[in-house]
């Protein structure tokens, strides 16, 4: 995201873990799609800021 140009905060230590351990708090049945659909949605965005370059 800051390769983008995107001003981020300080980084998350272990933030991709951070997220699923958040995620199977909420619902641990649906964790593991819920967090690769996230992934698949941010990888869309840098796909799409990438051509806006």
């Amino acid at each position: 995201m800051r390769r983008l140009g995107y001003q981020l905060p300080s980084p998350i230590p272990d933030p991709e873990r951070r997220l699923y351990d958040l995620l199977c708090q909420a619902d641990p049945d649906a964790a593991h799609s819920r967090y690769n659909a996230l992934v698949r949605r941010l990888v869309s965005f840098e796909r799409a800021a990438e051509c806006m370059k």
